[in-house]
């Protein structure tokens, strides 16, 4: 069965996109903000905290740049009006840093404006290493602004360890990933081994610094890892929370972290850019692919 969820996942990109549909939905809230909040909403009622992302990156029209940006803005408005416990993820070259640092920067002030006036919290997103300096820029302006902003830091990278002592210095508040990018063996580990190590060492360097770590990963071995190092070590839990994403299974650990008392957010993605999105959830999480297709021929 593994063998041929891996056939269907990789057929996907080749088919229609009404027909991949049903196997992007696990994945993505929808293509409008309307269709999100019915999930985000149902996701607060179980207790998880949730953040929210409009699929897309690379943008390269000044005009869709600074739409998308309003859009962002609205978004932050929405959530106060609908009263969801949410917050906002943006990619900088979804609102022009593909363009230049001067046009994500003007349209990353709009957002902080509105983050601010709604008391909620920003998130920037890490893209590929051309991007990872004018990213730590863009934070460090948003930050000004609005004090509740906060930054994405790579495990795979080996100069984010110098990056969390470096913004540690000013109060920091990142979340950690693998990375998910190709990246030169240069500036980045190839083995997982080595990333789950850095990984390790960037969140037990954030805590003991008394930054704000928000532990982003599917990988439950490194899950016990880190909340066995949490508990060992007496860590705040206002200090750190657990993400994933949204439709990615945890085999029950959510509901166990809950139970727990611990803080857990769902990263939610919505918006029109859902195929690319959902294939690459797919392709990292083939069962995905069996598991719709049992359902899509289940005998009422």
């Amino acid at each position: 069965m593994p063998s041929l969820n891996k056939i269907v996942a990789s057929t996907l990109p080749l088919l229609p996109r009404w027909l991949v549909r049903p196997f992007a939905s696990p994945y993505v809230a929808g293509e409008s903000f309307d269709e999100a909040k019915k999930h985000i909403r149902s996701l607060n009622e179980k207790g998880f905290k949730t953040t929210i992302d409009i699929l897309g990156e690379h943008v390269k029209d000044k005009v869709q740049a600074r739409a998308i940006t309003q859009h962002y803005c609205d978004l932050y408005y929405a959530i106060k009006e609908e009263q969801l416990d949410c917050n906002v993820s943006i990619k900088p070259t979804h609102i022009g840093l593909d363009i230049s640092l001067a046009e994500a920067m003007a349209n990353a002030h709009h957002i902080s404006l509105a983050a601010k006036e709604t008391e909620n919290f920003l998130r920037l997103d890490m893209e590929n290493s051309p991007f990872t300096d004018a990213t730590l820029e863009l934070y460090q302006h948003c930050k000004q602004i609005h004090t509740k902003t906060g930054i994405v830091l790579q495990a795979y990278l080996h100069r984010s360890i110098d990056d969390v002592n470096r913004l540690s210095r000013s109060g920091l508040n990142a979340r950690i990933c693998k990375g998910i990018y190709r990246e030169s063996e240069t500036i980045a580990y190839q083995n997982d081994v080595d990333i789950v190590e850095n990984y390790f060492r960037l969140v037990k360097t954030l805590l003991s610094q008394s930054g704000f770590c928000a532990i982003a990963t599917h990988d439950l071995s490194l899950l016990d890892l880190i909340e066995s190092w949490i508990e060992e070590n007496d860590i705040s839990k206002d200090q750190f929370e657990f993400q994933v994403l949204y439709g990615v299974p945890m085999k029950g650990r959510l509901v166990s972290l809950l139970n727990k008392g611990y803080a857990v957010r769902i990263y939610v993605p919505f918006g029109s850019a859902w195929f690319d999105y959902s294939l690459r959830r797919l392709k990292e999480n083939p069962s995905i692919a069996g598991y719709v297709i049992k359902n899509l021929f289940k005998q009422k």
